[in-house]
């Protein structure tokens, strides 16, 4: 297995976003080719994907950097693990190249959310070192 930064987007890498989107999501959407190549173009955005021996993509996790006024942070989203994968370690390989590359740029408040019913991501995510912050969350849809 190994985890790289994705530089360039092609079908392939749509067709794995289809597949591992719902499993987070719940909701047969995922990323266009256009959306995630949108993404890629970002320097503050590392999107990673998970390969196991046949280059098959397994799991992807992004890191998103933010400067503001109380200094750099970095979030690390969409944390998904195949879910012919779990159990497997995967999550914490994936959680720890999160954290290099945070490490690596020099972060160090580094967040991440996870849907409470999400129960095995939440307890891996106390387990490696994360602590539950008392903050609420707010989504203001324009839409509406």
């Amino acid at each position: 297995m190994y985890i790289e930064r994705i530089t360039q987007i092609d079908e392939s890498i749509v067709d794995a976003f289809k597949k591992l989107m719902p499993q987070l999501t719940g909701r047969d959407e995922y990323p266009s080719y256009d959306e995630l190549n949108k993404v890629i173009e970002s320097d503050n955005v590392h999107l990673c994907l998970a390969y196991d021996e046949n280059k098959r993509v397994i799991g992807t996790v992004t890191v998103v950097f933010v400067t503001i006024p109380t200094g750099e942070k970095a979030w690390i989203e969409d944390v998904i693990v195949d879910k012919d994968e779990r159990g497997k370690g995967l999550g914490t390989a994936l959680i720890w190249h999160a954290l290099q590359i945070a490490r690596d740029k020099g972060v160090t408040k580094i967040d991440l959310t996870s849907h409470p019913s999400r129960i095995a991501a939440n307890k891996l995510y106390q387990k490696l070192g994360f602590e539950k912050r008392e903050s609420n969350v707010y989504r203001f849809n324009p839409d509406k």
